[in-house]
């Protein structure tokens, strides 16, 4: 069996060009990704935020998407 002798810098690299390479590649499943990533972000956020206002009721909510639709 051969013997790999890689520095550190020559690692990161190669991750980084293999990296590169998927998204290149592979750009609809990145994107489908990226975009999730930020939609669980903004979910996050908003439920903090939530947690520090007034209670709303069930009726209030659904009195509000009516008037929208």
């Amino acid at each position: 069996m051969t013997e790999l002798n890689l520095d550190e810098d020559k690692i990161k690299q190669l991750f980084k060009t293999a990296l590169v390479e998927v998204i290149q590649e592979q750009k609809e499943v990145f994107s489908d990704l990226l975009a999730e990533i930020i939609q669980d972000i903004a979910l996050e956020r908003a439920i903090k935020e939530g947690e520090d206002t007034a209670p709303v009721s069930r009726e209030a909510i659904f009195k509000i998407l009516g008037n929208k639709g």
